[in-house]
């Protein structure tokens, strides 16, 4: 066969055709078209719009340019209206034809400012997916697994200031409290009380002691003030957002919240948590978490809500050669507990977090000493809530937990890897906790909204008669 050789030429021709004839069958944009009534945005948008003036730009087109830049990972508004322009596919799927002009990257920016960023539009669209989702019988919320991912910051980690900040409070602080003035009681201890930020406490004497709130020092990021500072394992220290996301068994998320990055997954629980349960709790059997959420706190909401925690065992942290909690025996009829030589731990005070007080006084000579404390005397602090946590730990002995622990890394953390590495959830580029908020809802609904595409096509294929009407149970 001889060679060709068209010298680089450039032959220009018309297309005689529609845009549909140039569209492959298999292409994302045909599934995401077929996946669900692109119309529903109307009515949740038109208020934001006057009923007079020039006409707007369709707001399908805008959302969809949205849904376009996460589905496909273009991590620029400009760079994907510059795709736009030349992909026939993309045009296709936004109702653009050859000779009409795309939208400017900035017209989608000031129509956030103007109309979007204070609206609830977006979580609107995120829970109107996953409803196509479950209408289809393809959420099962039997078991839901929950985890944290951070999202780096468009901010310089050098560009910080250093500011001193109250400590917010927790929103489980008021029902400890009222636990702990129920312990004390029992106990013949006086109540700890507080006014305003003025807190009092009581000594062992029983003598008043005045505390003022607690404050702590952070790094402020002066590019983006809402970021926080992140700093875990071997990961580089940096200011991020973090998005606390739960998915079911198939991988849907069902809620996503983002917090500042340094904020600790066991505080940013309870806000996702909240808003499950305000929409799902009668559904969700389980709740599968890792080691982190393993405190009593969580583990007391979860199970007060009817739930079963599914979390791995939290292994004590201090020195592995010396003496453990573990190793010391309860007494209910004494309310001591009892170290391995024999000794009893009387009750001593319950303290404003929560632990109640257990201490010995007899600990010269004993024999273990070196490895059971440095102090004079042996303390051991038992929470009032480690009941519900043992309770956790209990149950990881079956096969229900065995069988479903396992799929962690086949569900939440899988979602996170597809979203980071196909869906910008990486790095960001907006600033302001709002905004970011306002992404991760549209990066896990193209999420939702990518997988509902990719299964109806599985279903066609396997049943030609398969109708997005009729529930399909996976």
């Amino acid at each position: 066969m001889a060679m060709t050789r068209r010298n680089n030429a450039k032959e220009f021709g018309f297309m005689l055709g529609t845009l549909e004839e140039y569209v492959p069958d298999n292409h994302l944009v045909r599934k995401l078209e077929e996946t669900i009534d692109w119309c529903f945005i109307y009515p949740l948008v038109s208020s934001l719009y006057s009923s007079i003036g020039r006409p707007s730009i369709d707001p399908v087109i805008l959302f969809k340019m949205i849904f376009i830049n996460y589905c496909f990972g273009i991590n620029s508004m400009r760079k994907t209206c510059e795709e736009i322009k030349v992909n026939l596919a993309y045009r296709w799927f936004l109702g653009i034809s050859l000779e009409e002009a795309v939208p400017n990257y900035s017209t989608w920016s000031q129509n956030y400012i103007r109309r979007y960023g204070d609206s609830e539009v977006f979580d609107k669209i995120f829970k109107h997916i996953l409803k196509q989702a479950m209408d289809n019988g393809y959420v099962d919320m039997t078991t839901i697994f929950g985890d944290s991912t951070h999202q780096k910051a468009s901010a310089n980690k050098r560009k910080a200031n250093d500011k001193e900040v109250e400590i917010v409070k927790k929103s489980y602080e008021d029902e400890l409290l009222k636990e702990i003035n129920e312990d004390r009681q029992l106990h013949d201890r006086k109540p700890l009380k507080t006014v305003g930020k003025e807190e009092l406490d009581f000594d062992e004497n029983g003598e008043e002691i005045e505390l003022r709130g607690k404050t702590k020092h952070i790094k402020e990021s002066t590019t983006d003030p809402e970021s926080g500072l992140y700093h875990k394992g071997e990961h580089e220290k940096c200011f991020a957002y973090s998005h606390q996301t739960f998915c079911d068994k198939n991988n849907f998320v069902v809620a996503s919240v983002t917090v500042p990055g340094n904020v600790h997954d066991s505080v940013s629980f309870y806000q996702a948590y909240a808003l499950l349960n305000e929409q799902y709790k009668d559904k969700i059997r389980n709740v599968c978490l890792d080691a982190g959420y393993n405190v009593g706190h969580i583990c007391r909401e979860i199970i007060r809500n009817g739930q079963q925690p599914i979390m791995p065992y939290h292994r004590p942290m201090g020195n592995n050669n010396g003496v453990r909690k573990k190793d010391f025996e309860y007494d209910e009829t004494t309310d001591q507990y009892i170290c391995p030589e024999g000794c009893a731990l009387s009750y001593v005070t319950t303290n404003r977090d929560g632990y109640r007080q257990y201490r010995c006084k007899n600990c010269e000579g004993c024999p273990l000493k070196q490895q059971c404390t440095k102090q004079k005397e042996k303390s051991l602090f038992i929470h009032i809530w480690e009941h519900y946590r043992k309770q956790a730990d209990d149950y990881r002995h079956s096969e229900e937990w065995k069988n479903t622990y396992k799929l962690r890394k086949e569900t939440i953390e899988r979602v996170f890897a597809d979203a980071k590495e196909n869906h910008g959830l990486r790095y960001t580029r907006l600033r302001g906790l709002r905004k970011n908020q306002h992404q991760a809802l549209m990066i896990f609904a193209s999420h939702n909204l990518k997988k509902i595409g990719l299964l109806n096509q599985k279903l066609r294929e396997l049943y030609p008669s398969f109708s997005l009407k009729i529930p399909v149970i996976l």
